[in-house]
């Protein structure tokens, strides 16, 4: 049961992830079918993996945010919360850039050119919608290659959030003219330095990148408030032209 919870906390199994069947799990960790099958209970108590219809093991998506959650409600029902939002993102992922460029391996350098390079395709293909998708899985590779599993965590629970748009579109992001040649631009001035290993740099690339989509998003709040006013505007300007 340990050995089956340490390949989670170690990101090695994602929420979501089918376990390999019960044969092969038992090969691979050198234990009887029964003994692998008393692990699984254990972890499906703790409600971290579950048993779907199909007869399949997963790991348990543990990390969605929960929408009656009256936290989350206060969140999502308060303005400022989406900048706030960012900025901790700022505060996260600017250290896991930093460790990235200390810890990374060639497998984890490898993963991020992966993203990175795929990141470049979307681009190519004018595609915004993948574009912003790999955008997130780049983000959570340099939280892998952080090597700090508390880090991971929290940033995977981060993206979850980032996906879902629970606080932000972050479509908006890439709709407006000429952002998304300049998020590529600062995604690359992450990737290079992790890359090069100066975590100096990379760090303050992160950092730079996320108070870029801070700016975005209070100017995206500005124009919100300028479309209302206008819409008042007209609303009254119309009732006054029935009147005459």
């Amino acid at each position: 049961a340990k050995k089956l919870e340490d390949n989670i906390l170690k990101g090695l199994w994602v929420p979501g992830d089918k376990l390999p069947a019960e044969r092969d799990l038992a090969l691979q960790m050198s234990v009887s079918r029964p003994s692998l099958r008393a692990a699984i209970q254990i972890l499906e108590k703790q409600g971290l993996l579950e048993t779907k219809q199909d007869g399949g093991t997963y790991v348990q998506d543990f990390l969605a945010p929960s929408f009656t959650d009256p936290l989350m409600e206060m969140l999502q029902s308060n303005p400022d919360t989406a900048i706030d939002f960012v900025e901790f993102r700022s505060i996260i992922e600017g250290n896991a850039a930093y460790y990235a460029a200390l810890r990374a391996t060639d497998a984890d350098r490898e993963i991020l050119k992966h993203c990175f390079q795929a990141m470049e395709k979307a681009h190519l293909k004018d595609d915004a919608h993948e574009e912003a998708d790999i955008d997130a899985d780049f983000h959570l590779a340099i939280a892998e290659a952080s090597h700090n599993i508390v880090l991971l965590h929290v940033m995977r629970a981060m993206v979850n959030i980032l996906r879902e748009g629970v606080f932000y579109n972050r479509m908006q992001l890439y709709t407006r003219r000429g952002a998304r040649d300049l998020l590529l631009k600062q995604h690359r001035a992450i990737y290079e330095p992790i890359m090069a290993g100066d975590p100096q740099e990379a760090r303050l690339a992160a950092k730079a990148h996320l108070n870029y989509v801070q700016e975005v998003m209070r100017d995206l709040e500005r124009e919100e408030i300028r479309q209302q006013i206008s819409l008042q505007r007209l609303e009254r300007y119309q009732a006054k032209q029935k009147q005459k």
